[in-house]
């Protein structure tokens, strides 16, 4: 039985010797991962690979298990997307080393390309996580897509920022896209599918979460994304790759400062010592980014409403409020401007309620946010 045309893909990247870059190559030469494997041996090498590499390819038979690969796909609800197909994203089409296909369980947007990733330490501080949930959910209301690893710690609290905003998030995988590590992270996972976002792998079915295939990974968060956002990495941390990868692809690096007493941040501080962006809030983010995606971009990211649409803090409107903006509401009126944190300790909420609730009237036009993590009311 004749090898069906996926079953090709697949095999472009199981050949002894291809790996991303000869696979783009050949498919940039080629059109198809089909028609590679029906070149002559000296019509592949004019492409600019060894000898060596073009036998194998020729020389590859094993595609029953490719198959039988492919068949596992629908029962975890996955497909695969390949390099030439219209859904593939476009920031990540133009890397030097795209991969040819991924597996994707969930949905995504080929040309959208406002994505920005938010990556950092596993073992963060509480401070570290407040600042990624802070970030992944005011980058969500303002439109973008928020990238990160599904790791514990930073990318947990980024994803469920953008969660927490009902907005879009992709989580890059280091393991096969049926296997959800860390295991305590599935509920989240099946959270972002169920919200229309995305989980991708380029990786087998099946595949464990080993170290050596998260830095390949971390090429993929870096390069599907305009910029990358690093909260919390120490000096051999990961993240410190994605931010490399980020720099090779000409994309911009950004790094929260931390304190200089805990080794929790020595390596996102030395980024900024390098040159990447300083990051305290999301508008540093958008400063940088907004200038990339022209009129229509920073129209969206706006957020707000129209000024005839806003709502008026009379009595009646006051009412019908839930009792924790009703707080929030006549914490603001009692002051000019209020920062985030007095509002926090005022209303006695945890932070991820008042920054959720902050964003929601923030978004209604019923507070304003200035410099610094400053409100007042309209």
């Amino acid at each position: 039985m004749a090898p069906t045309a996926d079953s090709y893909w697949l095999a472009l990247r199981r050949v002894h010797g291809i790996g991303p870059r000869t696979a783009h190559i050949l498919l940039e030469r080629f059109g198809s991962a089909e028609a590679v494997f029906h070149q002559t041996e000296g019509e592949i090498a004019g492409a600019g690979i060894s000898r060596t590499a073009a036998r194998n390819i020729l020389e590859f038979e094993d595609f029953a298990p490719l198959e039988k690969e492919l068949c596992e796909l629908p029962k975890i609800n996955a497909r695969l997307v390949r390099w030439t197909d219209a859904d593939y994203p476009i920031n990540l089409r133009h890397i030097a080393d795209p991969p040819p296909y991924f597996f994707l369980r969930g949905a995504i947007t080929a040309d959208d390309p406002k994505c920005v990733a938010v990556v950092g330490a596993r073992t963060a501080s509480d401070g570290g996580r407040r600042m990624a949930q802070r970030l992944g959910l005011e980058l969500a209301a303002k439109g973008f897509t928020v990238v990160s690893g599904l790791a514990r710690g930073i990318d947990s609290d980024a994803h469920q920022g953008a969660l927490d905003a009902r907005g879009k998030t992709i989580a890059v995988l280091g393991c096969g896209v049926d296997v959800i590590y860390p295991p305590e992270n599935r509920k989240l996972a099946e959270a972002i599918i169920e919200g229309n976002g995305a989980i991708i792998s380029e990786l087998p079915i099946g595949t464990p979460p080993i170290a050596e295939n998260f830095p390949a990974r971390n090429r993929l968060i870096s390069g599907w994304c305009l910029g990358v956002v690093i909260v919390e990495a120490a000096e051999k941390s990961g993240s410190l790759i994605t931010a490399r990868m980020a720099l090779e692809q000409n994309r911009q690096v950004f790094a929260v400062p931390g304190s200089p007493l805990t080794g929790k941040t020595r390596g996102s501080n030395r980024l900024l010592k390098e040159g990447a962006r300083l990051v305290e809030c999301v508008e540093d983010v958008l400063e940088e980014l907004l200038p990339q995606l022209g009129e229509a971009g920073k129209l969206r990211a706006g957020g707000g409403t129209p000024e005839g649409d806003r709502s008026r803090l009379d009595e009646g409107a006051l009412k019908q409020e839930s009792m924790e903006v009703q707080n929030i509401l006549l914490q603001l009126k009692s002051a000019d401007r209020l920062h985030v944190d007095a509002l926090i300790e005022a209303c006695r909420l945890n932070a991820q309620t008042v920054l959720k609730l902050m964003l929601e009237l923030e978004l209604r036009g019923m507070v304003v946010q200035h410099p610094g993590k400053l409100f007042s009311l309209a």
